[in-house]
């Protein structure tokens, strides 16, 4: 499957890598993967491919800060940055095609994506939210330490406090992970405050306007996001919620990712036919 990359300037000067795959011939839709906290872009070639084999054009990039973006290491001065940086991915790429397009935001990638279609953007014909964290149980003690430093040091960084286990079943998802030196383990305060205390204030008001067709996955054996933490979506009336018994946090990487994906592209058919 050939990849081509770019990278897109942001409005405040820092080049965002982008990656894009084709199908062969002319491409049916277009979808966009938002990837999550500390990984990139590159770690959903096989999302991508699962798509790029049913006729989608497939984009995704890496966020400010993360992979081959530049920007201060999992750092944003601004919850806003993420979200305005989606739109200049967007409006560079599937919105500009014409084609029906999807977003596909997972972990921080979905609550990114979740509060994008929440605003006054260009929405895309349907979205899928994988484990966001629109409600998340933040230990009291870490709570307390980014809502201080988040205001007086936020560029001090600290581990991410989870296991590769964590992230699948299979032992080796995790092992790839924190061997990846593209892979950011720590996140700093400033980040954690502005992501999980500032947007999370407006969080639930922001998700009550989405008005586009969106499907929630969740695993339900999830430690980092837990299956709480999307639970509001699903009183949205243009969302529909599936959490899976026995998944982990990447479903897309647990043995049972080619089911997962292919009731992700059986809703989508449903949704944009």
């Amino acid at each position: 499957m050939p990849e081509s990359t770019r990278t897109i300037t942001t409005r405040d000067d820092l080049e965002l890598f982008t990656r894009r795959w084709m199908p062969e011939g002319d491409p049916a839709r277009e979808l966009l993967i938002v990837h999550g906290m500390g990984e990139h872009s590159g770690r959903f070639e096989h999302v991508a491919r699962f798509f790029v084999d049913r006729g989608y054009a497939v984009s995704a990039f890496d966020l400010r800060g993360h992979g081959r973006s530049e920007g201060s290491r999992v750092h944003v001065d601004s919850f806003s940055d993420y979200v305005d940086d989606l739109q200049e991915v967007v409006e560079s790429g599937p919105a500009d095609t014409g084609l029906p397009w999807v977003l596909y935001g997972h972990s921080l990638g979905g609550f990114i994506s979740a509060y994008y279609l929440g605003e006054d953007r260009p929405h895309p014909n349907a979205a899928i939210l994988s484990a966001p964290p629109i409600a998340p149980e933040v230990p009291t003690v870490l709570g307390m330490a980014v809502q201080v430093l988040g205001r007086v040091a936020p560029r001090i960084a600290f581990p991410n406090p989870f296991e590769g286990d964590q992230l699948s079943r299979d032992e080796s998802v995790g092992d790839a992970y924190f061997a990846d030196p593209l892979v950011h383990t720590k996140t700093t305060a400033g980040m954690a405050f502005q992501t999980f205390y500032v947007a999370q204030s407006r969080c639930l008001e922001v998700i009550q306007s989405i008005s586009t067709p969106t499907l929630v996955i969740h695993g339900a054996d999830d430690t980092l996001n837990l299956p709480s933490a999307s639970a509001p979506l699903a009183a949205v009336d243009s969302v529909e919620r599936k959490v899976y018994p026995g998944l982990r946090h990447e479903m897309h990487n647990e043995p049972e990712q080619a089911q997962v994906l292919a009731e992700v592209a059986a809703w989508l058919d449903a949704a944009l036919s």
